[in-house]
């Protein structure tokens, strides 16, 4: 019976259009590679070229400092960047430069302190985030993940 139970929630789970486990693992494990600490005035540049999968060409705001890259495999890569661009002017310039470039807002979804979008273009798909740093006034924090479309 309690099997049953557990069988008939998952399905209901299903139905309703929730995440599946596999999503809702993959997105914490983006936002878990998420450096909120380092500053701008800290952040030492990743070396370049960027790793296979990662866009050589994505825009960022000036003066910002992609100071992290972490190769997840099939899952893509991740480039962690610090800017003291005002949040609400990334998010203007990920929706603005970053589309003209080509890598085009698929869905997304945009709170008060972070946003993040799924992303097709270039022959690359991925996911962008944006949240304001917890430890640096002013400072917003971009993550970039990509892998070949």
């Amino acid at each position: 019976m309690k099997k049953t139970l557990v069988a008939l929630a998952l399905v209901a789970l299903a139905a309703t259009g929730c995440e599946s486990s596999e999503e809702r693992e993959a997105e914490h494990a983006f936002e878990k590679a998420a450096d909120r600490s380092t500053c701008l005035a800290d952040a030492t540049p990743a070396a370049t070229p960027y790793p296979d999968g990662a866009p050589a060409d994505w825009p960022f705001p000036p003066s910002t400092v992609v100071f992290d890259t972490e190769d997840r495999g099939d899952d893509g890569i991740i480039l962690t960047a610090i800017t003291a661009t005002p949040f609400k002017d990334v998010l203007a310039f990920l929706n603005g430069p970053v589309t003209d470039a080509g890598f085009v807002v698929q869905s997304g979804e945009t709170e008060e302190h972070d946003a993040e979008a799924e992303w097709k273009g270039n022959s690359f798909r991925g996911r962008w985030a944006i949240r304001e740093s917890g430890t640096c006034p002013g400072e917003t924090v971009i993550q970039v993940l990509s892998t070949h479309a």
